[in-house]
């Protein structure tokens, strides 16, 4: 003999322990989700900031190497603009030299 509950009876049940115990468990997922985003919010800035040191670095490094290369290729020219002086001055003297001497001379 199978009996039916008769229609109706499962909303004549006592509905007031499930509502807690559902609030409980919407409190505890608010709670880890509301966990989860400070912690996920936390690393955005910890990376954000990373990446923000990373290219004021970057920047610093590369005006380091232009203000290096500057220098280098100044310095440069002033050695040479020298050594071309001293170049052409001997020059201009050798010739002058050459055609002072007298006939036949070398």
């Amino acid at each position: 003999m199978d009996v039916e509950p008769p229609v109706g009876a499962a909303l004549s049940r006592d509905i007031s322990r499930s509502d807690e115990a559902a609030e409980a468990e919407i409190d505890r997922f608010i709670e880890r989700r509301s966990r989860t985003l400070r912690r996920e919010n936390q690393e955005r800035r910890e990376e954000e900031a990373f990446l923000e040191q990373t290219r004021v670095a970057n920047e610093k490094r590369l005006q380091q190497a232009r203000y290096e290369w500057h220098w280098h290729h100044t310095t440069q020219a002033e050695r040479l603009r020298n050594t071309l002086e001293q170049l052409i001055e001997h020059h201009e003297q050798r010739a002058e030299e050459l055609l002072n001497q007298p006939e036949g001379a070398a």
